[in-house]
């Protein structure tokens, strides 16, 4: 099948609305946004002192300002424009680089930044959800018997559910993940349903959609905090980057049909939770409860509230599932865009889009058990959430204008709009960055680092390329005869009948020399074909095609492989499909078999040579590029080549060659006669017993 026919299909499959597909994205995309009102309340209140600070005037502008927020981000930045910023159906911030970085080289630098802070604030999601549920389970008595009594338990328990979660991702999730629908769809009716009721007794609340409310709240010596309290109601709206995000797993379609659905329900939350705190108020006993009072637990009616605060547990769930899967997508687009270094990758099972990455698995494992621990209740975890994905949006808004003024031919329309949601973010990002001091270092930390892995990898490659073009790159065609000549010699066994070197192929068919070396110098490799592969990862995600070059000859062949970011590099299986369809077209002699367990097989035995650079010490750079080199050197001793371009189970040999670059100094070796060295000795001899007889 042709590529382009291919794309057509995915992409048809991605245009279609169907239930489906609207199940499939409730359970998907709305995760991390679908569970906010678990803790945005919450954090409203104790931000501003506690229930007893409440007043009607400070519930009724939260409020505003969470719809007004959730309008401008999520539904007018996020749905209306960023959901047709997409390549080839799929979305998130490494698909809009994709789109936009032929504008500019230093687009790269905003994709890096907002991917890793993505990541980074996204492994705060499943601590901060799981905990916030099973907090909920506290001093609930099932079958007139309490299970949870203290903090330490609901820490113990969100521990071993976060472990659990993660341990299965090796299996897949496939069959849990055919639930993720239903249930979300269970959860957000749910919310709407209790939201009515709460706002039954006072409909005065919908006064909340004039933004009035929101201004006088900021200004309002009723709020505390001042634009500070922007840090809390932020959290309503934290999961429209993955909403961006996931649109390639559920087609933009179906997230135009479901986003209003969901946008409703999470407002009568919101508006029910308000007309609640209004009434609870001045309740004696529920301000005595301090911290542990959260509205949404609270506002659930008495008989509903077990039923409410197992459903939540099960949406947390499966945030956090969202989360971890969308991690696993998005470092496996930054390696192919080759921002990231590359790492083991599994497919456990036939589902589009299943992937298990186990270092990345690990990482965020770790890191949730950590944060956890360290900060022991959601009420703190949800003063530290938010900071990092401030930047994401940032740096989506930074690309955003690079595609506006690209599809648009005024200038001054995309400057305005994308002005409008800088200034916003902005404000939004310095209203959260008063969360740093309060444990936000943690998750910077762990985007500073990511960040520089990042960096370290991309310029890396762009130094170690910049200064071997000139001096380390040879022609193929000047070595044609050379290997002719080797293939036919006698002398020398038959080394493979297929030998292949992974390599990048420059203008002029320059490959490094180092590749010729190994054929020729290291140990002369005797071979049937030879093969020089290029793998191209293209701005298109389903990509799967291949062109060949063999110079006039049957033995020497240059293929590009050109594999969309979402493709595998499955290279064996691609190397043989090439061989028998340049057989069938006379371009390379049949491979006979005389000893095989496949009948009238006509392909001989693969041989994959990878080189291994290591520094050398004749290396003469600044500092600076010498140190990068060295620290992506040492990022490659995690990375392994074979398992990565699907040759787990070939004939793969690896050889280490030294990395020279830039000016070498030549220093060459003196003759010195014996004769004349004698006689200087001498000399020397003489000139020491002077200077004794001077003393």
């Amino acid at each position: 099948m042709e590529t382009n026919d291919l794309n057509l299909i995915k992409k048809s499959a991605h245009s279609r609305m169907s239930i489906a597909g609207f199940l499939i994205a409730l359970g998907i995309v709305y995760g991390d946004i679908g569970t906010s009102p678990l803790y945005v309340m919450h954090s409203l209140m104790l931000g501003n002192g506690g229930l007893a600070h409440m007043s009607d005037e400070f519930i009724l502008g939260s409020v505003s300002l969470i719809f007004w927020t959730m309008t401008l981000v999520t539904t007018v930045k996020y749905v209306l424009i960023a959901l047709r910023a997409d390549n080839h159906g799929e979305g998130g911030i490494f698909a809009l680089y994709t789109l936009v970085r032929k504008r500019a080289r230093w687009l790269i630098i905003p994709a890096m930044i907002g991917g890793a802070t993505f990541l980074a604030d996204g492994m705060m999601t499943p601590a901060v959800t799981v905990t916030a549920a099973i907090e909920g389970l506290k001093g609930i008595a099932i079958n007139n018997k309490i299970f949870i009594h203290n903090q330490t338990q609901v820490i113990i328990l969100t521990l071993i559910i976060l472990s659990v979660l993660f341990f299965i991702q090796k299996f897949g999730t496939q069959f849990i993940g055919k639930a993720f629908g239903p249930i979300m769809l269970v959860w957000f009716g749910f919310l709407g349903i209790v939201g009515i009721y709460n706002m039954m007794g006072d409909l005065s609340i919908l006064k909340a959609f004039n933004p009035y409310y929101a201004f006088k709240l900021l200004v309002g010596p009723y709020n505390i905090r001042g634009i500070f309290i922007l840090g809390s109601v932020f959290l309503a709206t934290t999961g429209a980057e993955a909403l961006y995000s996931d649109m390639g797993h559920v087609g933009r379609p179906n997230i135009y049909t479901s986003w209003p659905f969901v946008k409703i329900c999470l407002l009568l939350s919101y508006l029910g939770q308000a007309v609640w705190l209004i009434k609870a108020n001045d309740n004696i006993d529920l301000i005595n409860m301090g911290p542990a009072m959260n509205p949404f637990y609270q506002s659930i009616p008495e008989p509903f509230r077990l039923f409410g605060i197992i459903l939540s547990a099960l949406a947390a769930i499966i945030a956090s599932q969202a989360l971890i899967s969308g991690s696993f997508t998005l470092v496996s687009e930054a390696t192919r865009l080759k921002i990231f270094p590359r790492l083991k990758t599994y497919y456990p099972t036939n589902f589009k889009g299943q992937l298990y990455i186990p270092t990345v698995n690990s990482i965020i494992w770790i890191v949730c058990l950590f944060l956890v621990v360290y900060f022991q209740n959601s009420e703190r975890m949800a003063n530290v959430y938010g900071l990092e994905i401030t930047i994401t949006m940032l740096m989506t808004t930074i690309l955003l204008q690079q595609w506006l003024l690209e599809k648009m031919k005024s200038r001054l329309l995309p400057n305005i709009i994308v002005s409008f949601f800088f200034v916003l973010e902005i404000i939004f990002f310095i209203t959260n960055s008063v969360k740093f001091i309060h444990g936000a270092y943690i998750t910077m930390f762990i985007a500073a680092v990511l960040i520089a892995v990042m960096f370290i990898w991309r310029f890396g490659d762009h130094i170690m390329d910049d200064n071997t073009y000139r001096s380390h790159f040879v022609s193929l065609l000047a070595f044609k005869k050379q290997l002719n000549d080797l293939r036919h010699d006698e002398s020398y066994p038959l080394y493979a009948s297929n030998l292949i070197y992974l390599t990048k192929i420059k203008d002029g068919y320059r490959i490094k020399k180092d590749i010729m070396y190994s054929i020729l110098d290291k140990r002369p490799k005797k071979a049937g074909v030879y093969w020089f592969v290029t793998v191209n990862v293209t701005d298109e995600p389903y990509t799967a095609a291949y062109s060949v070059e063999t110079f006039g000859t049957d033995y020497m062949v240059s293929v590009q492989l050109y594999l969309g970011f979402r493709v595998d590099q499955k290279i064996n299986v691609y190397l043989r499909q090439i061989v028998n369809d340049m057989m069938a077209n006379g371009e390379i002699k049949p491979q006979p078999q005389q000893y095989t367990t496949i009948p009238d097989r006509k392909v001989g035995d693969f041989s994959f040579v990878l080189i291994k650079e290591v520094l050398s010490p004749d290396t003469k750079i600044n500092a600076i590029s010498k140190n990068i080199i060295l620290a992506r050197l040492k990022l490659q001793k995690f990375i392994t080549p074979a398992n990565w371009f699907g040759l787990s189970y070939s004939d793969v040999v690896e050889e280490r060659v030294p990395l020279i670059l830039g000016k070498v100094s030549r220093h060459r070796l003196r003759l010195v006669r014996k004769d004349a060295a004698a006689a200087r000795d001498i000399q020397i001899d003489q000139q020491l017993d002077d200077d004794d007889e001077d003393i």
